[in-house]
């Protein structure tokens, strides 16, 4: 017959509660030591399985979402933001714009910090548990006309659509044929009013003609952009400007 501790173990892994299983001796000694009620040494095990659940996941979702993992706001000069951008980060980083479908637009010369702040961004989303992809347009474009030529183009956008936020860095970074267009317009359309995306480009919205050819697909690429979106303008000097300049 099993002693208390080997059922407790085998439970344990049935119920797959590693974290308890690992800890639940040591902190039952430490609820013997210090008096705990029944409720409170139940209570410290579920949060200590919790914590580790939530750890586990924020890590999952980490390395899923291919963000460059030294574009936090650690390393970020948050004093080099224009004052309306910075009045919008703590909306921006609680992330509520999420439940509401509503996308970020960041706009600004190169080097002034877009791809960072987004990414900053996207960092303090998944640490509140939410699912962020990071992708060049170029690659995603690719991925997606690689999707079209397989006949694979609704499970591509399915599996796209899992993503609380799809950060797409430089959309205007490589003129667009007019097959891949069409793709990028595909993907835009599907996340219209379902799920917020995230973008950074060099170019206005009257150069945008370049990346999507069509005066009409155009025009329906940015109204579905900006029906519901939050636009940064950062037009600051370049960062990697000023630092060869300071060296």
């Amino acid at each position: 017959m099993l002693s208390d501790q080997d059922q407790i173990v085998e439970n344990l892994k049935q119920l797959h509660m590693p974290t308890i299983r690992r800890s639940y001796e040591e902190v039952a000694g430490q609820a013997r030591a210090e008096t705990w009620s029944y409720e409170q040494y139940l209570l410290e095990l579920l949060n200590l399985e919790c914590e580790t659940r939530r750890q586990n996941r924020i890590s999952r979702n980490l390395h899923l979402s291919k963000l460059p993992p030294s574009k936090t706001f650690e390393n970020f000069d948050k004093k080099r933001l224009p004052p309306k951008v910075a009045n919008h980060l703590s909306v921006l980083i609680n992330g509520s714009f999420l439940n509401r479908s509503e996308n970020i637009l960041a706009f600004g010369n190169p080097g002034s910090g877009k791809t960072h702040l987004l990414c900053a961004i996207g960092h303090a989303l998944i640490e509140r548990g939410k699912q962020v992809l990071f992708i060049s347009c170029s690659q995603l474009v690719q991925d997606l006309l690689i999707a079209k030529k397989e006949l694979e183009m609704t499970k591509k956008l399915k599996k796209l659509s899992r993503f609380d936020a799809v950060i797409i860095d430089d959309i205007g970074y490589v003129q667009q044929s007019r097959e891949e267009m069409e793709v990028l317009f595909t993907f835009l359309a599907d996340r219209y009013e379902n799920s917020s995306l995230m973008i950074t480009s060099n170019l206005t919205f009257s150069k945008w003609d370049k990346i999507f050819k069509d005066p009409m697909t155009t025009a329906a690429a940015i109204d579905r952009l900006v029906h519901h979106s939050v636009i940064l303008e950062l037009n600051v000097d370049s960062y990697r400007m000023e630092q060869a300049k300071n060296k």
